[in-house]
């Protein structure tokens, strides 16, 4: 099969591409010339270029493909604007030209995340109905949610809303690793939200066995492995991984984060740079996100290793 993987120069992305090309697919990939390319060129890949912004380019990447796992996108912006942009506009894009130009798809694999379906109040899974998002970023993943219902009934589409990814090529979640492997944990508050997991390789393969399940276009599924996280057990589990105890092991109060998340977005600002600090990830950081993949290994016959 010929498939299309945006963001493979990324962390999802990249997991996708190289386990499809381990079961033997023909793998296109759409990427900036500026990209890292270094993993993708030991995988042999076929090279798309340009961004998912630019709509000539997307038609030139989607041409003869028989599936799209689309997981590019950012995660940090300077506007709210920039967000919508690549993440709503370039799904639409995406979404556009598979339609034109690929009109006997097998399965447009959407990428989104749990941040769509926004916290749970209680700690508790929260429902794929539920759409909540707290922040610019999850506004904008549930805008292109709604894109691709939007032609879920001319494309057949599947929506994977993963929980926090974690695993090798990380750079996001790794700070908390390299945190503790320091002796410090970064807990906030008393170290009590709730968080739900997935490894970058499980997810990889929950995308790749969307590609082939007979669902009805426009589902929505969670991709998590189950396991319900606090904080603070969550940072010490990383401790007893380390063979190590940390030395500071004092929460930093939410105040206090918000109040560096104040100054980190002035500075973005002043400097007209993307910051991942800002006052709504800060105040994010109080809630629980919590989801539930029962469904998921049902539907799509997948489960996380």
């Amino acid at each position: 099969m010929k498939v299309l993987v945006t963001g493979a120069s990324g962390f999802l992305g990249s997991h996708v591409a190289e386990r499809l090309k381990k079961r033997g697919d023909d793998v296109r990939v759409l990427v900036r010339k500026s990209s890292n390319k270094k993993f993708l060129d030991t995988l042999g890949v076929e090279y798309a270029y340009g961004a998912i912004e630019d709509a000539a380019a997307v038609e030139e990447a989607v041409k003869g493909v028989e599936a799209i796992v689309h997981s590019a996108g950012i995660v940090k912006a300077r506007t709210e604007d920039e967000f919508f942009a690549t993440n709503v506009q370039g799904t639409r894009n995406i979404l556009e030209a598979a339609r034109k130009e690929a009109p006997g798809l097998r399965r447009f694999v959407h990428v989104s995340s749990l941040e769509a379906s926004g916290p749970s109040a209680d700690g508790r899974p929260v429902s794929a109905s539920q759409e909540a998002p707290c922040t610019a970023y999850g506004r904008s993943k549930l805008l292109a949610e709604k894109a691709c219902l939007d032609f879920k009934d001319g494309l057949p589409v599947t929506i994977l809303r993963p929980t926090a990814i974690y695993g090798p090529r990380d750079v996001e979640i790794l700070e908390a690793f390299r945190s503790v492997k320091r002796r410090v944990l970064p807990i906030t508050g008393d170290g009590s939200v709730k968080y739900t997991f997935i490894y970058g390789p499980d997810c990889a393969e929950a995308c790749i066995k969307a590609i082939s399940a007979d669902v009805p276009s426009g589902s929505t599924y969670f991709v998590a492995d189950g396991d319900v996280w606090t904080q603070k057990d969550m940072m010490q589990t990383m401790e007893q991984a380390f063979g190590t105890r940390a030395l500071f092991r004092q929460g930093i109060p939410f105040g206090v984060v918000k109040a560096a998340a104040f100054f980190v977005e002035a500075y973005g600002k002043a400097a007209n740079k993307p910051v991942m600090l800002t006052r709504e990830k800060a105040a994010m950081l109080e809630k629980h996100f919590v989801c539930d993949p029962a469904e998921t290994k049902k539907a799509l016959g997948w489960e996380p290793e």
